[in-house]
Order: C-alpha cells, then structure tokens, then sequence
C-alpha cells in the first residue's frame, strides 16, 4: 500500500510538473503573442508616420510600454563628429542626461553603436565591463539609472543608432527582453531611414523650387539688365546726356537719381530733392569700384579709368539686391562714357573757340584775306554761337600756376554760358563776352572762379568794343586794368579802369572824363541842378584853400556855418567817407576836370544857395 502511494504521488507530481510547463509554455505564448501583435501594431503605427521627429517619439514611447521600464530613450549616431548623440527620451527628468552625447565605445551605448550589437547591464554603476566616462555617469546618476539595456538601430550592414530601455532599480533584461527591443529597433530602424529619406526628400524639393526661383529670378533681372543695357546703348547712339541717363535709372530702380560732378556740382536730378553727394561715400566707391551704400541711399564713383569724373547717387532704396546694384553701375559706366565724350567735344570746340578768340586778339590793321578779314571773322563766330555785332567786354583771369588747368576748365564753361569765347593769351585767361558794362561782370567772376578754382582769381577788364576790329584795343585796356589791381594790391578782386577811379582814367584809352566826373560827383551836380545850389562851387573853394572852413568862407563870402552846412549835404550826398584822403583826392580829380570842361573861373559867380 505504502509502494502504491508513492507510485500514484510520483504521477501527481510528474502530472503537475508537466502541467505547470504547460501553463508555463501558454503564458510565454500569449506574452509572445501579446508582443509581436504589439510590434505589429508598431510597424503599422510607424509606416503611417512621416514626420521624423514624431517617428522617433513613438519608438521611445513602444520601446517603454513594452519593456515596462521607467525610462526609455534613443541615440542617432553622428558621421561628421564621429559619436552618438541624444535625439530623443521617454520619461526622462534630467536636462544633462538628455543633451549627452557618446564616443563611439563610451559607455554602454557608446560600445552598442560601435560594435552593433545588443549589451545590457543590471546595475550600469558598478558595471566595470563599460568605459565610464565623468559625463556619461553624471548623466546617469542624475537619472538615476541603473539597469540598462541598449540594441543597435541598423539599416543593412550601417548603425544609425541605438534604442534603450532602462530601469531606475537594478534589473537583468532577460533573452526575451533583449529580443523583443531588438525586434522593435529592425522595425523602428527602417522608419526612422524612411523618415529621414523622406525628409531629405522634401528638402530637396524645397532646395529645389528654392533653385527654380532663383534661376527665375536670375533669368528676369538678365532680361532687365539686357532691357537695360539696350536703353542706356540705345541712348548714348541719340547723343543723350546725362539729364536722359537719371530718368532712364530712376525709372529702372523706382528710386531718386541725382547727378553729381566731381566738385559736387549738380549735373542732373530726378525725384528727389536736392542732396548733397558723402565724400566719404564717393571715396569708398572708387576705391572699391562699386556702388556703396550710405545712410538708406547708395552712391556709385563716376570714374574714367582712375580719374573721377563725378557721382551718381540714388536715393529712397536701402536695401538694393545684387541684380539692381549691378545695374546702378552699369549706369556710372554710361556716365563715364558720356561724361568724356562731351568733355572732348568741348575740348574740342573750345580750342576751335581759342583759335577765334586768338585771331580777334591779334592787334594789327585788317586786310583782304588776312586772318583778322572781319567779315571771314564774324561769319567763324555766327558758327559758333557768337553774335560780334553785339558789343563786347573783354576780361582777363589770373591766378596762382597751380591750379591754372582748372581755371582754364572754369572760363572755357562760363563762356560758353555767357554765349562768347574763352583762350588763353600772354599766359593768362582771357574771356570775351557780350557785355555792355564790364565791371559788375569782372566782379562776379571773381567771386564765382574764387569759389570753384580754391585760389584768389582777378579779373580784369575793358569795354565794351563796339566792334570786332576794336577787340586788340579793348584787350590792352583789359591788361592794363588787371597790373593795376594788382599793384593796388586789389588780389582776388575783378573791375574795369571806370572802377578804378582816377587811374582808370590816366591808364585808359579812350579819356572819358565826363563819365569820371559823373561817377564822382554825379549825386552833387544833379542836386545843384534841381535845387540851384552851390554845393560843386563849395567843395572847390574848401579844396582850394587847404580844407580850411575859414578860407573857404571868405573865398566864399558867406558865413562859416553855411559852409559847414554845404559840407554836411554834401556828405549826405556822397557818403560819410568823402572825406578821406583816397576819395578826397578822387573828388579833387573830378573838381578840376569839371572846371576844364565848363572853361569857366574856379569858382563861378557868388551868392549861391546851400
């Protein structure tokens, strides 16, 4: 009985053992159903995926839920650094852990990424098989990590990184583990590659309507710039200048274009307001040889070669792309261009204007077919623009050597403005010019040659002649008028002898002392005429007698107060300074030849009023 009851016990022990392997055996099979229905799922989940970045969420998040680990996370192996680098985590709480990067062979996944093949850890901490590195495990530590497992991410024979899951208590990853994140990683491998494919994908197509635009972009601004081009040709063949050049590009450029030469004098200017080139600016832009921007405008050197010819600035267009900036150049060349060609017509007509200006100069009688013919000479002059019926003054220009070419330049300009002809003659500058009084015309030149030459110019001058032959005469007086400013110390200054007082009587040609005398006492003889007066016949007898109030007086025959009365009108009359040696003696001058001319005695009849 006692040998049957072992038996049957050996049965039921046999029974349950096979029993519990068989319940065994059902659990792993539902556990293994259970996984690989959720790795189905993973794989439908991650090949509906397209963004990279949420295909890599929800590979952590299934690598976490299957493994029921605390933690899970995933490295993307970098080719140009040579390691591995955090790219995403699962319920991680650490800022260091999650920005750690690994040498490939550093740590667990270091080791993982550079072998390819799965390694786990039940206490990572003490786990000496690893090379542990002071970030890497004060990363970990601040996770708090300590079992660990990690499995490549392979595509082919290539590691694109590493899947982890890991626990914050110590924990060994058994075979099935360690098979179902490898498993879930094949999957998550070809996702992520998908992914990145797909992304690089749309990148492309980015780069290249990216491409597209910029070669349609490119194509439009060559059609512009040959629209352009064609315009600014089509313009130098008409003989355009450059007035035509600033709306051609202001109209281009959608901006104000202002013209400038090279001493900042305006040139041309359209839709903007009166500006003033940066000389900082314009230098920088010859130098460099190309439009610089310049306080929300740019400015481009007019240059021919290396010589600056003058600027052109455009305004009310900060921002300029490359396109337009080229074009903006473009312009400054087809500046230069024009710039130079009529710099040498003008040089050219003006040597054909010195040559005329030369032969009307030339001092001699005229005769039948000698160069000074004044008929062949008017006819040259009516070519030219000049009329020699009309009278003419005659002005000499003077100034230091050095910048003599520049006045030559400054003449030659106002000339032809003024409609007469500039030369150069016995080493100075010499203008002539339609202009029936030539003083105020002296001393405006020389204030304005003053001002664009940098120097002190004088002007000399005479006229006007009223005919071509009388030109050498006039041009003498001229020469005259210019020594004399000059030996007055009158340097910078521009008269003719009527403005010289006294001495442009002595140097003149022709003796105008009826003019003199009015110039002087012109005010007191027109005041005697109205008024019956004896203003003229006071100032003589006070001259007469040494200034001497009682002199004068008795000469006089009136009371002394009478004469200081006179005086006093007299001063209103002439100004306060009559009285002073210089207009003294240039009213002495005027008294005596106004005695000469009326051939009367030096006082007149007496008895007259003040």
């Amino acid at each position: 009985a006692a040998g049957a009851g072992a038996r049957e016990q050996a049965v039921v022990d046999e029974a349950t053992r096979v029993a519990q392997d068989i319940h065994r055996t059902l659990t792993q099979h539902r556990r293994r159903e259970a996984e690989l229905a959720a790795l189905f799922d993973t794989a439908s989940d991650l090949a509906a995926l397209r963004d990279l970045d949420a295909v890599l969420r929800a590979i952590v998040h299934r690598a976490r839920t299957l493994l029921g680990t605390d933690i899970a996370y995933l490295t993307l192996n970098d080719p140009v650094a040579g390691d591995t680098f955090m790219r995403v985590t699962d319920g991680s709480v650490s800022a260091a852990f999650q920005q750690l990067r690994l040498g490939m062979g550093e740590g667990l996944g270091g080791l993982v990424a550079q072998t390819a093949r799965p390694y786990a850890s039940a206490d990572y901490r003490t786990d000496r098989r690893f090379r542990h590195t002071g970030a890497i495990d004060e990363g970990v530590r601040e996770e708090g990590l300590r079992g660990i497992l990690g499995v490549p991410l392979s595509v082919g024979n290539r590691v694109i990184g590493v899947l982890f899951a890991a626990d914050r208590t110590a924990r060994e990853f058994t075979p099935d583990a360690i098979a179902l994140l490898s498993s879930l990683a094949d999957h998550a491998a070809v996702a992520i590659d998908g992914a990145r494919l797909l992304e690089e994908t749309r990148s492309a197509l980015v780069d290249l309507n990216a491409a597209n635009e910029s070669a349609r972009a490119h194509s439009e601004a060559l059609r512009r710039a040959a629209d352009a081009h064609d315009r600014l040709t089509d313009l130098v063949l008409r003989g355009g200048g450059v007035d035509d050049v600033a709306h051609e590009i202001a109209g281009l450029l959608g901006g104000g274009l202002a013209i400038h030469d090279v001493d900042g004098t305006e040139l041309a200017r359209v839709g903007t307001d009166p500006v003033t080139p940066s000389a900082q600016g314009v230098h920088a832009s010859r130098a460099g040889g190309r439009a610089v921007p310049v306080n929300g405008d740019w400015i481009c050197a007019v240059l021919a070669d290396s010589e600056l010819l003058g600027s052109l600035m455009l305004t009310g267009r900060a921002g300029l792309p490359d396109a337009d900036r080229s074009l903006f150049e473009r312009a400054g060349l087809v500046t230069a261009l024009l710039m130079v060609l009529h710099r040498s017509v003008a040089e050219a007509e003006d040597r054909v204007r010195g040559e005329l200006l030369d032969d009307l100069l030339t001092a001699g009688p005229p005769s039948r077919g000698s160069r000074r013919d004044t008929g062949s000479l008017s006819l040259r002059a009516r070519r030219l623009g000049v009329d020699l019926t009309r009278p003419h003054s005659v002005l000499l220009l003077d100034c230091d050597a050095e910048p003599r070419s520049r006045l030559t330049t400054e003449a030659a300009r106002r000339a032809r403005g003024l409609g007469g002809l500039a030369g150069t003659r016995d080493g100075h500058m010499v203008l002539l010019a339609p202009a029936p009084d030539p003083g105020p015309l002296a001393r405006d030149l020389a204030a304005e040659l003053t001002r664009a030459v940098g120097v002190p110019v004088t002007v000399g001058a005479a006229g006007p002649a009223d005919a071509p032959g009388r030109i050498p005469e006039t041009y003498a007086e001229a020469r005259r008028c210019l020594d004399a400013l000059h030996a007055l110390g009158r340097t910078g200054d521009g008269a003719s002898l009527s403005g010289l007082g006294f001495l442009g009587v002595l140097l003149g040609d022709r003796m105008d002392v009826s003019g003199y005398t009015e110039r002087v006492l012109g005010p007191v003889l027109a005041y005697d005429s109205r008024r019956g007066t004896e203003l003229i016949r006071t100032l003589d007898a006070y001259y007469a007698h040494g200034a001497s109030l009682a002199q004068a007086k008795d000469a006089l025959h009136v009371h002394v107060n009478t004469v200081v009365q006179r005086l006093d009108r007299v001063a209103q009359l002439l100004g306060p300074d009559w009285n002073t040696p210089g207009r003294s003696l240039e009213i002495q001058l005027a008294l005596r030849l106004h005695r000469l001319a009326r051939h009367s005695g030096p006082f007149g009849p007496p008895g007259g009023r003040s």
